[in-house]
């Protein structure tokens, strides 16, 4: 696959305590269908990754039942394929989708994840 259409797993937060880490000690960006929660990471946290953002997301089951947590899942990660270049490099973040998230759709998800992403650049430099 070419590289802007895949989401592979060294762009991804894997284990418990790395989302706990992020939601924890992160700054914390609120959106009308997502919470975004983001760190910076130190160079040697994982050298594969070679300084791009690393992307946890979380749909628990107050959203609803299974089909639509899998849709909300899968429309964030379309959301982060086609905008992780926007997300400053070297941060792990973590969205939360919120209730509203179940009824969105896809165009309001990436304009979404778009806003989020000015709010954590605009953040991360300074």
């Amino acid at each position: 696959m070419p590289p802007r259409l895949c989401f592979p797993p060294k762009r991804r937060l894997r284990k418990r305590r790395q989302f706990l880490a992020v939601q924890g000690q992160g700054r914390r960006f609120q959106g009308r269908y997502f919470l975004l929660f983001a760190r910076a990471r130190s160079d040697s946290a994982n050298s594969a990754v070679a300084g791009g953002a690393r992307f946890g997301i979380t749909v628990t089951r107050k959203i609803g039942n299974a089909v639509i947590r899998n849709r909300v899942k899968r429309m964030v990660r379309e959301g982060c394929r086609h905008s992780a270049e926007l997300f400053p490099p070297r941060l792990d973040l973590v969205i939360v989708a919120r209730q509203e998230a179940a009824t969105a759709r896809t165009g309001q998800v990436a304009a979404e994840l778009l806003e989020l992403a000015r709010r954590a650049s605009a953040w991360s430099v300074r």
